[in-house]
């Protein structure tokens, strides 16, 4: 293969670098910034090398979008001055051109891992380029591990070479087995940066849309401008008016001849309206001025709700770097943040990679496939956390996809082979036998691109089949496609029983029925119904709660098949984003795995309620009383009683009481055998002291008869139960000859008595075996604090003459005695002599 002499990029000035690193040590790092050329010129100098050696073979690069992959393909071809499909071709999910010549093919991550996954060996490969690792997407992160795993035990004459756009590379060389680092220093212009936050109440699409107005008056050149997604895109698109320039739109779902024309300078001033694409797979020529909304649209899973799909960020530093670099790639530019400059600070450094942050499913199918099924004998630059990857399996479980032992099943590579996500796949295979292969494909494509706005499932497909627009025709495609999967399965399907006692007829165009069974069939648990006629909130079989947001078109619906809901912050509930009408019969038959029919016997209402049930997940279809339900759960509603309601469930007259806290006083000063008779712990031993009253209750008003003070004394073993009254006594004699009650409410037990009363104690009563003193509250004749003391020998030296000065006028019939410790007590007022 004989390559022209390449551009004067930084990565061509160390190709030859890296191909030394190859051939000496089977794998290399390459740190390019973009824009230096890294994606086009180095895979040209590998295939030159391993020709110019005698290797031959085919160079793989692995792109992470299908964008990039085929402009790469187009510019390595142009390099060439030959055509895409020659030497340099690419191959993309339902896209591929290449041939017998090809020594470069450019493909995507995901198409990457299922060749893997078929031949293992990769026959005629000879080295694979893995771009823009730095992305950290889930698919080139599992295509690292499987190709280390294929080098170490199949290939270990396969070169790898992995590129990133930042510096952080050491991981992934000591991934690579300690491999060289090779660095290309990216010519740059100079990057001025400018703030351009929104205005109060403004949107950040306007936000945006204004900015560009003002970078075009500012500076020359092109404007690129960074926006979260395509309907960004179209909102800022709509909301710009600018004669003489070219508004042109960059995304995934564009057509290639609408990708290329953002990608190619034109002859009037273009604005390049892109989403993550273009930060570093692409280049955009022309470009002088950036403008960046600082969001970006990433995978998150929103575990309470079971909800997953794009959400929208704040841009990590890290990113917005990159992007603020296009400007400065051919000359002087300026960069335009829309955001507040102090906000730069609080920014993330550095993407979450998306391992640590997505839905598992297809990485945990995949793993199945490689006989890995915990991804434990791969080598991880992050592992996948244990918990959303065992999510992920066991949702493979409930599609047939693998066993109990994680084995991948027949049908678990059937659905692997679609390339899709398990539960789409899912929907493609059995949605075909069920509605016919051409609905199940569209009605997939559709789901798989998402709608352009369109809330109601059957009004986007109508929109997709008579739309005339690149994204529209796109999905067309890609359904024939995937109807080409199937197609034979669903047409040998088309007669015989299905839903409904008979199987339809497999019409292009479907009714609702068959939309609706498509979409259950990829995400059964989000069947959802009506809470009520007058309501828009809706219960899914999951157990979360969505609701239809206003202007639907679906308000009518009693059971919906929810495709997409999203959550948003400050709303009680999930918000539905894509739905189609269905009805109790299609959810009972396309989620009978989800069906149940059992007795609930729990507390509802204050009282046990005894009820069988059939239900689909959380959605109640059906119920009916239980006139007598199992007594042992009967039993456990109680005590949830108990534990919602707390032990005002039972009656605790005064003895209950005071012996609860006669208890609670000798389990905190003396520890056990005496109880803890604390809420947690009377719970935790109900059977113990509520038995065998609790076994034989039916309902609340039973709980309300049993004899709790009788109860409570169940806990205490025989020894200290014949001690209760000497270490805690209810009553104390005092010298009058009355017997007081203690208060033992409190932390410290409390004798309450008159001062009269006590003339003659020379020393405080102790109990509790002499440990605790009484805290004797001394009252006055008409009882009413007098003095408090702990001590009563020294109140009668310290306190009483003080106590005897002030009530002794105001009560004169009463004895004010001049020494109380020889002094006859007395209750009445009559003085003694």
């Amino acid at each position: 293969m004989q390559v022209p002499q390449l551009p004067e990029l930084p990565a061509a000035a160390v190709a030859g670098e890296v191909c030394t690193a190859l051939a000496g040590d089977g794998a290399a790092v390459l740190v390019a910034p973009p824009g230096t050329g890294k994606t086009t010129l180095v895979p040209l100098a590998l295939a030159q090398a391993f020709d110019d050696h005698g290797r031959g073979g085919r160079i793989v690069v692995a792109e992470p979008r299908r964008l990039a992959a085929r402009a790469a393909a187009k510019r390595m071809a142009d390099l060439l001055g030959e055509r895409v499909g020659d030497t340099v071709g690419y191959a993309v999910r339902g896209d591929r051109r290449t041939s017998a010549r090809t020594r470069i093919e450019v493909v995507t991550t995901g198409l990457l891992v299922r060749r893997v996954q078929r031949d293992p060996e990769l026959p005629g490969v000879a080295a694979v380029m893995l771009d823009e690792c730095h992305e950290r997407h889930l698919d080139a992160d599992l295509l690292l591990a499987l190709l280390l795993d294929v080098r170490a035990g199949l290939r270990d004459d396969l070169r790898l070479l992995a590129t990133s756009a930042t510096v952080a590379s050491d991981r992934l060389a000591a991934l690579l087995g300690d491999c060289p680092v090779v660095t290309a220093d990216a010519r740059t212009y100079p990057v001025e940066m400018r703030y351009s936050p929104p205005a109060r109440g403004e949107r950040t699409d306007a936000c945006v849309a204004r900015t560009i107005s003002t970078a075009l008056a500012e500076t020359d050149g092109d404007v690129l401008a960074f926006l979260p997604g395509a309907a960004e895109i179209g909102r800022v698109t709509r909301a710009l008016d600018l004669p003489g320039v070219d508004v042109l739109p960059l995304h995934g779902r564009l057509s290639a001849g609408h990708q290329d024309a953002a990608l190619t300078e034109g002859p009037r001033r273009r604005v390049v309206l892109a989403t993550a694409v273009a930060e570093s797979s692409l280049t955009v020529p022309g470009v002088r001025a950036v403008v960046d909304s600082g969001l970006s649209r990433v995978p998150r899973v929103d575990h309470r709700r079971g909800l997953s799909g794009l959400v929208t960020v704040r841009t990590p530093l890290a990113i917005a770097e990159q992007r603020a670099g296009r400007a400065g790639r051919q000359g002087p530019g300026v960069a335009y943040r829309c955001w507040p400059e102090y906000e730069t600070a609080s920014l993330p450094a550095y993407p979450e990679p998306e391992i640590r942050t997505a839905e598992l499913s297809r990485l945990a199918l995949e793993l199945a496939c490689w006989s890995t099924p915990d991804g434990r004998g791969l080598s991880w630059w992050d592992p996948p956390p244990e918990g959303a990857l065992a999510a992920g399996t066991e949702l493979l479980r409930t599609l047939g996809a693998i066993t109990g032992d994680g084995t991948v099943t027949t049908r678990g590579g059937r659905l692997a082979d679609v390339g899709l996500h398990p539960r789409l796949a899912r929907a493609l295979v059995d949605g075909a036998d069920e509605t016919g292969a051409d609905v199940a494909a569209e009605v997939v494509a559709l789901l798989d691109a998402g709608s352009a706005g369109d809330i109601d499932v059957e009004e986007a497909l109508r929109n997709l089949r008579r739309s005339r627009s690149p994204e529209a025709s796109r999905a067309r495609r890609e359904a024939r496609r995937l109807a080409g999967l199937v197609g034979q399965e669903g047409r040998s399907t088309q007669t015989g029983s299905g839903r409904g006692g008979s199987r339809r007829g497999g019409s292009a165009d479907g009714d609702a029925g068959d939309v609706a069974a498509v979409v259950a069939l990829a995400y059964p648990e989000r069947l959802a119904r009506r809470r009520d006629a007058t309501s828009q909130v809706y219960l899914m079989a999951s157990g979360t709660a969505v609701e239809l947001p206003p202007g639907s078109g679906l308000a009518d619906a009693e059971w919906l098949a929810v495709a997409d809901a999203t959550r948003e912050p400050g709303r009680a509930h999930g918000v539905v984003r894509l739905a189609a009408r269905a009805d109790e019969q299609l959810a009972t038959l396309v989620a009978a795995n989800l069906l149940t029919e059992s007795d609930e016997v729990s507390w509802t209402g204050g009282d046990v309620a005894a009820r069988s049930v059939r239900a689909l997940g959380a959605i109640t279809l059906a119920e009916r009383r239980v006139p007598d339900p199992e007594p042992r759960r009967v039993r456990a509603a109680l005590l949830d009683g108990l534990r919602d309601e707390g032990f005002d469930v039972l009656t605790w007259p005064d003895a209950a009481v005071r012996l609860r806290q006669r208890l609670a006083f000798l389990y905190a000063r003396l520890g056990e055998p005496w109880p803890d008779v604390g809420d947690d712990a009377l719970l935790a031993r109900a059977d113990e002291w509520l038995e065998p009253e609790l076994s034989a209750a039916r309902r609340r008003a039973d709980l309300a008869r049993i004899d709790t003070a009788s109860s409570l004394r169940r806990l205490l073993p025989w020894q200290e139960a014949r001690r209760l009254d000497e270490l805690a006594p209810e009553r104390i004699d005092v010298p009058s000859g009355s017997s007081v009650r203690v208060d033992y409410s409190g932390d410290d037990p409390v004798l309450a008595v008159k001062l009269q009363e006590t003339f003659g104690w020379r020393a405080t009563p102790r109990i509790a075996g002499g440990n605790v003193p009484v805290v004797l509250h001394l009252l006055s004749p008409a009882g009413r604090p007098a003095a408090v003391t702990s001590d009563v020998d020294s109140f009668w030296d310290s306190g009483y003459a003080s106590v005897r000065a002030e009530l002794r006028g105001r009560y004169p019939k009463h004895p004010w005695p001049d020494d109380p410790r020889t002094a006859t007590p007395t209750r009445g007022t009559k003085r003694r002599t």
